[in-house]
């Protein structure tokens, strides 16, 4: 039978990272790995990265819909049409607001036989965990029926941190087994029991975020990545962008985390939807999308004029 493995966390944990690592693991060691991966609007801009690992057949993106409810339907019924593989396995990456205990709930029912009880992995960033404000009940309700707690970004903290995450996580699920990132293991999954700790229900909307995107030009420099993430309110807990920048010959993702991080790597391939930003959070709206990236390009020009020299 094929094991699913549904990925969840806040927005910015590092759900993805984990994703290409097990994809990586399951591929070194013969398993067939498919891969259902949601989000805000553009589901598709994220997948493409695994192209490189994974024929597009192998991939499958879901936009727009919350899985935890009116996609719910949408996501069993993708999951029940992935082929049979010899050693397949099922990921399913979760979008960073999804609320996982509704999730695992409806997911649980309609799957084909052919497929184990799905378990579940959240993704827990131990540098900013409880620090969300008006969020931590979220982040907290995705770690309560998770088999696995997964604990990133420990290079940023201290002995004392991380250990004070660990038993708050055993206070909200004492059954999860804990472990770093560093330390995970593809071969540990398909033997992991669904979780059966007791819940505490959340008030679904709570888990249903704005969220918006704009048609995004080509930046003339870097600078402008930063101008425009500076430019869009704190509120926004999520931006990601992919265009091309300056001069490279590759296309450019950007992307801004919840504690105001911003990364920039190369993007592979083209994106099939075409360059976007993408805001998730309060105040995600395309007419400020679009004012913010035209302010930028006015910016970008200004840079770009001669410094005149008053004799």
């Amino acid at each position: 039978m094929e094991a699913i493995i549904v990925i969840v966390g806040f927005l910015g944990a590092g759900k993805t990272t984990l994703l290409k690592k097990l994809v990586d693991n399951a591929l070194a060691q013969s398993w067939q790995p498919f891969i259902v991966l949601n989000d805000y609007e553009t589901a598709e801009l994220d997948i493409a990265q695994l192209s490189d690992k994974l024929d597009k057949q192998w991939l499958k993106a879901l936009s727009g819909s919350c899985i935890c409810c009116s996609g719910i339907s949408e996501l069993r019924d993708s999951v029940n049409r992935i082929p049979k593989r010899t050693n397949g396995i099922t990921f399913i990456e979760a979008n960073g607001t999804t609320d996982a205990c509704s999730l695992m709930g409806f997911l649980g029912v309609g799957i084909n036989e052919r497929f184990l009880p799905p378990i579940q992995i959240s993704v827990v960033d131990v540098n900013n965990w409880q620090k969300r404000d008006e969020y931590n009940e979220l982040e907290a309700n995705q770690i309560q029926v998770s088999s696995i707690l997964v604990l990133t970004h420990e290079d940023k903290v201290d002995a004392n941190r991380v250990n004070h995450v660990k038993a708050e996580l055993k206070n909200i699920n004492s059954s999860a087994h804990i472990i770093s990132f560093a330390d995970v293991d593809i071969a540990q999954l398909p033997e992991v029991a669904p979780s059966n700790n007791t819940t505490t229900k959340l008030e679904h909307h709570k888990a249903h975020w704005a969220s918006s995107s704009a048609d995004l030009p080509h930046l003339p420099d870097y600078l402008c990545v930063k101008d425009i993430c500076d430019a869009l309110p704190s509120t926004i807990l999520r931006i990601k962008g992919c265009t091309t920048v300056a001069d490279e010959p590759h296309y450019v993702y950007f992307e801004r985390c919840p504690d105001g991080e911003v990364y920039v790597r190369p993007y592979r391939g083209k994106p099939d939807t075409g360059t976007k930003l993408l805001t998730i959070g309060p105040g995600s709206d395309k007419t400020l999308l679009e004012l913010v990236i035209k302010n930028a390009l006015i910016t970008a020009k200004k840079r770009e004029k001669p410094a005149v020299c008053n004799v």
